[in-house]
């Protein structure tokens, strides 16, 4: 039990490696900072990449990887349409009820329900991936350090393990990972996914446009928060402007 325990909470961007397991004398390696189009106070997410890292996670990381937090109605942050939407959620079966007979029941997704998961329950997915769990991506990023530049780092960092290291069965070297091994193998191959816009699938291309699905998923809120923050800073001038020259005016003559 205490070994289960121990191993669920170490866990990565994707499937956890066993807390004991690390790579011997090699430094960790700081993830390096992207000019992603979300930083910054005027930053705003890129729709055709929020749509094309959707894209990526329901092709790829969807497969072992839940988003529990997230509605598929939710999609239309993306630039979804209500069409689109209903059409997405439409491909997955959820299961409902009771129905009047008392038995739950399977029907089509709805904009209102959550991204279904890969997996009935943690002891389902834990069975699946070699008693590892699968990290629920909804707000990955929010909750490691580096947040998107270390799940771009990671997504790009599986590499051949230096000479020296010895990479046990069934782990992988990457070099952004903490403790370097990791029980995840790469997930994204060149051409991997076909996106629907023509944008070639280089891994880099689709751990940029994946990331930044992701950032969205764990701030949702962001423009909308950047935009008030600017409207606040806004009014803040204006109104030091405005007292400053209530100042000269009722002591002008005191001047």
């Amino acid at each position: 039990m205490k070994r289960l325990i121990s191993l669920a909470a170490v866990v990565s961007l994707a499937i956890v490696a066993a807390p004991s397991v690390r790579a011997q004398n090699v430094e960790p390696v700081k993830p390096p900072h992207e000019n992603w189009s979300f930083n910054g106070p005027f930053g705003t997410f890129d729709r055709a990449a929020l749509q094309r890292g959707y894209q990526v996670y329901k092709e790829i990381c969807s497969t072992c990887h839940a988003m529990k937090y997230t509605h598929y109605r939710d999609l239309a942050a993306l630039g979804f349409s209500e069409g689109e939407i209903k059409a997405l959620a439409a491909q997955y079966q959820v299961t409902d009820g009771p129905n009047d007979q008392g038995e739950m029941y399977e029907r089509p997704a709805r904009p209102s329900d959550r991204f279904k998961s890969p997996f009935a329950n943690d002891e389902a997915a834990r069975a699946a991936n070699n008693n590892a769990l699968p990290k629920d991506l909804s707000i990955i990023v929010k909750s490691r350090e580096g947040e998107e530049d270390y799940v771009y780092a990671l997504l790009n960092g599986f590499k051949q393990a230096p000479a020296g290291v010895t990479v046990p069965n069934g782990l992988y070297y990457n070099e952004y990972f903490p403790g370097h091994l990791i029980a995840m193998p790469p997930p994204l191959s060149a051409g991997a996914v076909n996106f629907t816009d023509g944008t070639p699938s280089s891994v880099e291309q689709m751990a940029s446009d994946v990331t930044t699905f992701l950032t969205w998923a764990s701030h949702p809120e962001m423009e909308e928060r950047k935009g008030l923050g600017l409207k606040v800073m806004a009014f803040l001038l204006l109104f030091t402007g405005l007292m400053f020259a209530v100042k000269r005016k009722i002591w002008a003559d005191v001047h």
